[in-house]
């Protein structure tokens, strides 16, 4: 649309036409490809509630009854993210000058809450994965995934994009310094890690090493690929993960978690082995420690006890058998209390 095409239709705009023609043009080029791909399903989906409306006609009544609407059948967490995104669609179009105010920052979005994190305790992994029958190989390729990512806490799009040259099984370091965007069987890459601290260097325990190892040479034995997690050539994607984690957990009549529930399993295993929250840290790959603590500080149930305990007896020392301070202000306070305790008496 010309600048002069748009100043002239701008009050009468539909929001459908300005999401898809003016808007989403230009966020492509705000996100990485995959950040736009994953939102892009979301926004057909939830936006077309304005679509016939014009962006100006817009009111703060209409945006509250979608987020109700929303509310009644997503998490709030969902609702969150969905009104942020149109937020920043109302936003650009204010700078367009498409219409002079943002109704979503009016209203305000729906209240934060505190989402339950999923995890498997070390004792339900345990029943997980003594169900997994290793002499098949696809059952060893879903062995060596879900045990990679529960022992290593990596995020899913980090794993799959692991190669063998990024594990020296001489020193026993994993190299993570990317992830996998995966559309489908002929169109996945590389791209950058989430943040600058999810490039990072994790060691692995001995047992580990040893599953891998003992992976490679059964997988190297039917294919050629440079995919640590990979059966037929190919990365794999996480569905095929996501259903395997259901299927176990039913075998071993456990409650069933998401793929990312591996990494809060692998936090949580460390927490209760009483690792350092700053090594914990550094091996997910967050940016700060609050990240960490923010996320995982609830899994400490019993630090107050165990810092009660520390303390106790911590300090040594002799209780004075004398006054030593002899001060005017010391003096003071000791006739004063006294001269109190006795009217007390009258």
């Amino acid at each position: 649309m010309k600048p002069e095409e748009l100043s002239e239709n701008k009050d009468k705009m539909t929001f459908n036409h300005y999401i898809f023609e003016i808007f989403l043009p230009w966020y492509k080029t705000q996100v990485k490809l995959r950040t736009y791909e994953n939102r892009l399903p979301t926004i057909k989906k939830h936006f077309s509630y304005f679509d016939k409306m014009a962006v100006s006609d817009i009111e703060p009544i209409d945006v509250q009854n979608w987020q109700l609407k929303l509310s009644k059948k997503c998490k709030s967490s969902y609702v969150r993210a969905v009104q942020g995104l149109f937020s920043v669609a109302m936003d650009r179009a204010i700078v367009l000058g498409i219409t002079t105010t943002n109704p979503s920052k009016i209203i305000g979005n729906v209240k934060k809450q505190k989402s339950k994190i999923e995890f498997w305790t070390k004792e339900e992994f345990e029943k997980v994965i003594s169900l997994i029958y290793k002499e098949d190989y696809y059952q060893h390729f879903l062995f060596i995934s879900l045990w990679f990512l529960f022992m290593t806490g990596m995020r899913i799009g980090e794993a799959t994009a692991i190669q063998w040259e990024d594990i020296d099984f001489d020193s026993g370091v994993l190299t993570i310094n990317k992830t996998l965007y995966y559309k489908n069987q002929s169109d996945y890459r590389f791209v950058e890690p989430k943040t600058k601290a999810s490039v990072r260097h994790i060691v692995l325990d001995e047992c580990t090493l040893n599953y891998l190892s003992e992976w490679k040479k059964a997988q190297q034995n039917l294919i050629q690929t440079d995919f640590v997690m990979s059966y037929n050539g190919i990365p794999t994607q996480k569905h095929t993960l996501a259903h395997a984690i259901e299927r176990y957990a039913k075998l071993a009549s456990i409650h069933r978690i998401r793929i990312h529930g591996l990494r809060h399993s692998h936090a949580s295993l460390l927490i209760s082995m009483g690792e350092n929250p700053l090594i914990i840290k550094d091996r997910l790959g967050h940016e700060d420690i609050e990240t960490t603590l923010g996320t995982y500080g609830h899994l400490y149930p019993n630090s107050n006890f165990e810092v009660a305990n520390k303390l106790n007896g911590a300090i040594f020392f002799k209780e004075a058998k004398q006054n030593y301070d002899t001060s005017p202000k010391n003096q003071f306070t000791v006739d004063y209390l006294r001269n109190k305790e006795m009217k007390k008496v009258q």
